[in-house]
């Protein structure tokens, strides 16, 4: 049965300096539905959300919940009109327990008996069937089960409108189904979900209908069940798939003749155990597994990121040394880790000074880079990799998720690495922008830069790489290559969990 409109955003502006982020914006949410919102990085969707929610103010159009006019200046404007949010970023507090920070800041009275939170959340998490405590430390639990309790932060506020902003992007398999098992639960007595993703097998699992923008503006709502998905990344990126089919014709692009650049023989960290690995000039490889596999840990060893323990590394036949990032730099190693607020970005630093910051750091502080060299090297990389920035001087934090990945790749680019490891690089950004670091990575290649892929999606993978080091429980447990790339080999492999040859 069709619910009654819930939500209506009419005619949304938003403007920011240099930047129209949003023009002319309607979207419109019905009551036990599930509503995906779908754009590139930079299509207005967290602009269009943070307006929802207080967070931004917008400067022109109007809201309605339920048919009134609402005032929505402060995300406690929103919570009163029963607007609750997940972030795609985790907003909680880790050194509270996980019952504190399921009440935090919506304590009825300062009265309310401690023991009473207590019994109360632990009663949410036991019917969403999260495996944590009330009083458990909110920071000793996973990131995932962090998401989780966020979640049942949300969902305990009987909310009307209840938005996920990328809430299934640390989430295993079996959470991700434990999720939408309560979205479809909360959709049937009818709560409005705004379902934000950019896994869009994701989108046409659970929602009914679909609102796509692009460049900050509407390009129209539709049914799930009438677009075709092929359509929707059309729509998302304003041209047609024929560059994404022609990087699944993989073989003839990733045959490899190198030499041997990188040779680890048992190298180790404090968070990796021993393994073996070699890549060559102009190979693209990867590392795959599933969650906590080991895969991230093996390329932070062979940075230097972690404490490494053992084992001997060659690079063009000659032993090294790579104990820290810093010795990686200089034989010509460059990384993009997996955390990119944590481990890459320097938020408050303008997008110029984030990109020269690699090549700095090689330079040493006694040779520095002058404003003017800093500034070309900015343009060149803004306008090679297509930066979606207001200018160079921007702080890379008011950026776009997608937009700041490409500034560290910048960053690394500019020191022309022999070798460059990518752990996740597409993560939490657009299919357009996923299909330009697809390209790019298979050109690195082309002019001989050896390359290290890493992401969760398996079918990003196989059309990249060359070969797969299939990893479980932090020990390799298989090497696939040639006919054997394919995702039902990578899974049986990775559940078998028996070594096989690579010329098996």
């Amino acid at each position: 049965m069709q619910e009654a409109t819930l939500l209506q955003m009419r005619h949304i502006d938003k403007r920011f300096p240099g930047v129209l982020a949003l023009n002319n914006v309607d979207f419109t949410l019905r009551g036990g539905e599930i509503h995906a919102l779908m754009g590139e990085n930079g299509a207005g969707k967290s602009t269009l959300i943070k307006i929802l929610t207080g967070v931004y103010q917008m400067d022109g159009g109007e809201i309605l919940v339920e048919g009134e006019q609402a005032t929505i200046r402060s995300p406690q404007d929103a919570q009163n009109h029963g607007i609750s949010t997940v972030y795609q970023e985790i907003t909680l507090c880790p050194n509270l327990t996980v019952g504190e920070n399921m009440f935090i800041g919506r304590e009825n009275s300062p009265w309310i008996k401690h023991k009473e939170r207590e019994e109360r959340a632990d009663e949410i998490l036991g019917q969403l069937g999260i495996p944590a405590r009330s009083t458990q430390q909110l920071g000793s639990c996973s990131l995932a089960v962090q998401q989780m309790v966020a979640i049942a932060r949300a969902v305990d506020m009987n909310c009307k409108v209840l938005i996920l902003d990328e809430p299934t992007s640390s989430l295993d398999d079996k959470e991700v189904n434990m999720l939408f098992s309560l979205m479809k639960d909360l959709k049937s007595k009818g709560v409005g979900i705004i379902f934000v993703t950019h896994f869009l097998e994701q989108v046409y699992e659970v929602s009914d209908r679909i609102t796509v923008l692009r460049n900050g503006e509407l390009v129209g709502e539709y049914l799930t069940s009438e677009l075709p998905q092929v359509e929707l990344v059309a729509k998302m990126i304003g041209k047609e798939l024929d560059e994404l089919s022609a990087l699944s014709e993989v073989d003839e692009k990733k045959s490899v003749q190198g030499e041997v650049f990188y040779e680890a023989r048992d190298l180790s960290s404090s968070d990796a155990m021993p393994f073996d690995f070699t890549i060559r000039k102009g190979e693209v490889n990867g590392f795959t597994g599933l969650l906590g596999s080991g895969r991230s840990e093996s390329v932070r060893a062979i940075f230097g990121a972690d404490k490494v323990t053992g084992g001997k590394v060659k690079i063009k036949g000659e032993e090294v040394k790579i104990t820290h990032p810093i010795d990686a730099m200089k034989h010509g190693i460059g990384y993009l880790a997996e955390d990119r607020k944590r481990d890459g970005i320097i938020a408050d630093l303008s997008v110029r000074e984030n990109i020269i910051l690699a090549l700095q750091v090689m330079n040493g502080m006694f040779k520095p880079i002058s404003r003017s060299e800093s500034e070309a090297f900015a343009d060149e990389y803004i306008k090679v990799l297509n930066i979606k920035t207001a200018s160079r001087e921007t702080p890379v934090g008011s950026l776009s998720g997608g937009n700041q990945q490409k500034v560290i790749l910048a960053r690394w680019l500019l020191t022309h690495p022999d070798y460059l490891i990518l752990d996740e690089p597409t993560r939490g950004i657009d299919v357009g922008t996923k299909l330009e670091i697809q390209k790019l990575v298979l050109k690195l290649a082309e002019d001989g830069v050896s390359v290290t892929f890493i992401s969760s999606e398996v079918e990003e993978m196989l059309r990249t790489c060359s070969r797969l080091i299939v990893m479980r429980d932090r020990h390799i447990v298989g090497e696939l290559k040639g006919q054997d790339l394919t995702q039902a080999k990578v899974m049986k492999t990775i559940a078998g969990g028996e070594k096989q040859n690579e010329n098996e």
